[in-house]
This record gives structure tokens, C-alpha cells and sequence, in this order.
């Protein structure tokens, strides 16, 4: 279908303002550039709490923001790691979204904070993450969570980081995970598929942005074929848990997404792939200016609410 009206709007807006491409940015001009899309945000709606925490990762500890819904308990708990290129983003950029969400799938959102590159390149963010996650499975009880019912989620980068954990929670003991849910991640720094060529220009992320934001991650070229790094480089995708992927139409990582879903359904895993016709990639945060972008939370909240139903709720 054609661009969306409000997408296109904002492309134009960026042009008329001379918003550069990231890949022609400094790191602290794309930091401020992606802190700026709270200003595209719907009013973030109001949750029963939240919670400031710390989790202990392997170089210190790091912040986690804890979102409860106004519902009984024990509930489910979806650890979401924020995108950003694995360089930008934070817990305030993606508040809205983690409130929004907490609401609609009727569970905790546990947002993650961890360290950017090109500070801290590969494999600190994946390490970081790993270890938010076993930290919310040992820690969920206390929060009014429950800890037989965790996903994983992340958006663009942060879904990168989603499918590495689930990854690493299958061959490093754990947790156990209801299903994976990953908003147009980002997969292979190498893929080379038609929306690259089709989409690599013109769509907020370029095809030269994408590749800007993975060479400050992947510092040394060995590490595009290690799996924590590309879960499409993993011997088998086998026994992971139920995913959802969601690509958009106009977006430059569109193909290696969706490929992804079709390596994880060969391998029996139950997957499926929805893409979001005339959107573009990183409009999950910004529902206030795309008001399509609501389209997206909902089919992730669905999915979630789904999978979560499927398992057996224990006693409060």
C-alpha cells in the first residue's frame, strides 16, 4: 500500500527541518536526536506503579524500570529491551511505550537499561540483557510477578538483543520462556535482500544509517558470525519459544526480519510473521505523531495476552 499519510508527513518535516541521517551524525547528535522522539509520543497513559530498580550485570550494576498495571497479581512480566542501534535509546524514550503496554497485554513491563556502544561494543549489551533477564525470573515473585510467565520483546536492535536472550535462556539453563516478540529487529549486519536495495534510502533508517549503528557494535568483523551477535548464525533455532515478528513495508531491515521468522518456522518453532503495510522502521515509539503505530502495539499486546492465557496462572 502506499507510504502512510502521517509518515510522510514526518519525512517531509525532517527534510524541511535538515534533520541529518544518522550515518552522517556523531554518537551524542544521534543520542539527542533519538531522546528528541518523546516529543512524537501520545500522553503516557497512567499505570498502578513503577518501580526504579538495579540488576546486576557483568560490569556493574544497571538500571531496570519496572511497570505494573492496575491488575491483580500474579501476572506475567515481559522484559523489553529498548532499540536504538545498540548505541541510542533509553528507559525515558520509551516510557510511553512500556506504560502503553503494560496496560494492553495486562502485564509487568520490565524495561531494561544497558550499556551502548561504541563505549562498551559487543557482546556487553547481549551480556547485559542475559543477565536483566535471570535477574527478573529470580526477582519476579517480589515484584508481583510471575516468573513461570516471561517473554521476551525488543524493537529493532533491542530486537536483536530479544532473540540472543531467548538464545542464550534455551543453551545457558534458563529461564523458561512463554514466547518472543520482536518489533522489526535488526538480525544480520551482512543480509543482503531486496528492502536493502529498496528501502536503503528515503525511510529514516538508510541502509548506510543501519550499517553505521552495527559497526559501532561490531568492532571486530569476526563478530557477525557469532550467534549472540547474529542469532541467524546459530547452529539451531530449534526449541526456542513461540515468536511473533512484525516487520513494516518501507523499511531497510524488512527482509532479514521476516527471514528470521522463516528460519525459526523451519525449524518448528511456532512463528508468525506480520508485516505492517505503509510504515517504516522505528515508529513503535512515536504513536503520538504516527497514529498507525498503535497498530503495531496492538498486535504485540494480543500475541502476548494470547501466549500468556495459554499457561496455567498460579495462586496470588
Amino acid at each position: 500500500m502506499p507510504l502512510d499519510d502521517a509518515v510522510q508527513s514526518l519525512l517531509d518535516g525532517l527534510t524541511e527541518q535538515g534533520v541529518r541521517p544518522f550515518e552522517d551524525m556523531s554518537v551524542a547528535e544521534a543520542r539527542a536526536t533519538v531522546a528528541s522522539f518523546v516529543d512524537l509520543q501520545a500522553e503516557p497513559r497512567e499505570v498502578a506503579q513503577v518501580i526504579d530498580a538495579t540488576y546486576p550485570g557483568p560490569a556493574g550494576r544497571q538500571d531496570i524500570r519496572l511497570y505494573l498495571p492496575d491488575a491483580p497479581g500474579p501476572l506475567p512480566v515481559v522484559v523489553y529491551f529498548h532499540g536504538g542501534g545498540f548505541v541510542t535509546g533509553d528507559l525515558t524514550v520509551t516510557a510511553e511505550l512500556c506504560r502503553a503496554l503494560a496496560n494492553d497485554a495486562g502485564a509487568i513491563v520490565a524495561a531494561v537499561s544497558y550499556r551502548l556502544a561504541p563505549e562498551h561494543p559487543f557482546p556487553a549489551a547481549t551480556d547485559d540483557t542475559f543477565a536483566a533477564l535471570k535477574w527478573v525470573a529470580d526477582n519476579a515473585v517480589h515484584f508481583g510477578g510471575d516468573p513461570t510467565r516471561i517473554a521476551v520483546h525488543g524493537d529493532s536492535a533491542g530486537g536483536n538483543l530479544a532473540a540472543v536472550a531467548a538464545l542464550r535462556a534455551r543453551d545457558e539453563g534458563g529461564p523458561a520462556l512463554t514466547c518472543q516478540v520482536l518489533t522489526y529487529p535488526v538480525i544480520d549486519p551482512h543480509a543482503n535482500t531486496p528492502s536493502r536495495e529498496q528501502f536503503g534510502e528515503g525511510y529514516i533508517i538508510t541502509a548506510a544509517g543501519l550499517d553505521w549503528f552495527w559497526n559501532h557494535y561490531l568492532q571486530d568483523p569476526d563478530d557477525a558470525e557469532n550467534p549472540l551477535a547474529v542469532p541467524s548464525k546459530a547452529t539451531t533455532l530449534a526449541a526456542l519459544p513461540p515468536t511473533l515478528i512484525l516487520s513494516m513495508e518501507y523499511e531497510v531491515s524488512r527482509d532479514e526480519a521476516e527471514e528470521y521468522g522463516k528460519q525459526l518456522a523451519d525449524a518448528g518453532v511456532p512463528t508468525e510473521i506480520v508485516r505492517i503495510d505503509g510504515l517504516v522502521h522505528g515508529v513503535y515509539w512515536i504513536s503520538g505523531a504516527i497514529p498507525r503505530a498503535t497498530e503495531i502495539r496492538s498486535a504485540v499486546a494480543e500475541f502476548l495476552t494470547r501466549q500468556f492465557a495459554k499457561q496455567p496462572v498460579p495462586e496470588p
